[in-house]
């Protein structure tokens, strides 16, 4: 009976093969160039991480938090849940993932944030984004896996673009309404006393925006840090590699190991890339 809704079929799928294959052949150069950039400087920054033991790498980020913080308990748990991880023998991987997500959120906070800005002030910017943004958080992670990997190859940068495209959604959509929620005398007050477009971007809407900007970030960084074992399917490495490998051979020990360690660096970088507290 429903055998005339599928009669004539839609090709979408060999019109993406062809948009696929039309970016090969006319972009293919540039891609490989990029390609090869970005896996010089994801994989260099990883190297730098890994050079300095790994007790000195941990002085330096409980002294960053505590710079940061001020918080005793916080700076305690980052050196003992880092070491837990080093006891794993999960250091090199650990360093590997964080120099994936730390590319990831900047590309996404470098395009996403701007992107916000202009929405908030073009609603009908935003209504063209919106259903974009819905399908790139609903679609499945695996589907970014496909053109990502037949365009840039086995490797860091498919498993990079994929993240970025997973969680760039995020500062966009709170920057947005961060922005837009700035309340109408706030922006009057700065208009009377002559502030221009830009000054009151600046001076006025951002500043009250950083709060919902700051939470975008963080979202950003949870949402990279969740594409780390789709990430390590392409090649990419880091956390993700021992988990799909512990998978494919039911090591019990192994992913339990490399899950705990994926959960500590997620708890790490949710407390310490909160905006900090005021002091008094």
């Amino acid at each position: 009976m429903d055998a005339w809704i599928t009669a004539y079929k839609i090709p979408f799928g060999k019109w993406m093969k062809f948009v696929i294959d039309f970016i090969q052949t006319w972009f293919g150069d540039a891609i490989d160039m990029s390609s090869r950039s970005l896996k010089f400087l994801i994989e260099g920054f990883s190297w730098l991480l890994n050079q300095p033991p790994a007790v000195v790498t941990i002085a330096g980020f409980a002294a960053f938090t505590w710079w940061l913080h001020r918080n005793v308990v916080l700076t305690i748990g980052v050196v003992a849940s880092l070491l837990l991880i080093t006891n794993f023998g999960y250091w090199e991987a650990t360093m590997e993932t964080l120099s994936l997500v730390g590319f990831a959120t900047l590309v996404s906070v470098i395009i996403g944030v701007p992107v916000g800005i202009a929405a908030a002030h073009r609603p009908w910017l935003y209504n063209i984004l919106r259903p974009i943004l819905d399908l790139m958080q609903t679609l499945p992670t695996f589907v970014y896996l496909i053109p990502t990997l037949v365009l840039f190859g086995l490797g860091v940068v498919p498993g990079l673009i994929s993240t970025v495209i997973f969680a760039i959604p995020a500062p966009i959509r709170l920057t947005q309404l961060g922005v837009a929620t700035v309340p109408t005398p706030l922006k009057e007050a700065g208009l009377a006393f002559g502030a221009t477009r830009k000054q009151l971007l600046w001076k006025v809407e951002l500043p009250y925006a950083l709060p919902m900007i700051m939470t975008g970030i963080n979202q950003c960084i949870m949402l990279s840090l969740s594409m780390v074992v789709i990430a390590a399917l392409v090649g990419a490495g880091g956390l993700g590699k021992p988990v799909v490998r512990a998978l494919n051979t039911v090591n019990i020990p192994m992913g339990f190991e490399a899950g705990l360690a994926i959960v500590l660096l997620a708890i790490l970088l949710d407390r310490v890339c909160k905006r900090p507290e005021k002091r008094s």
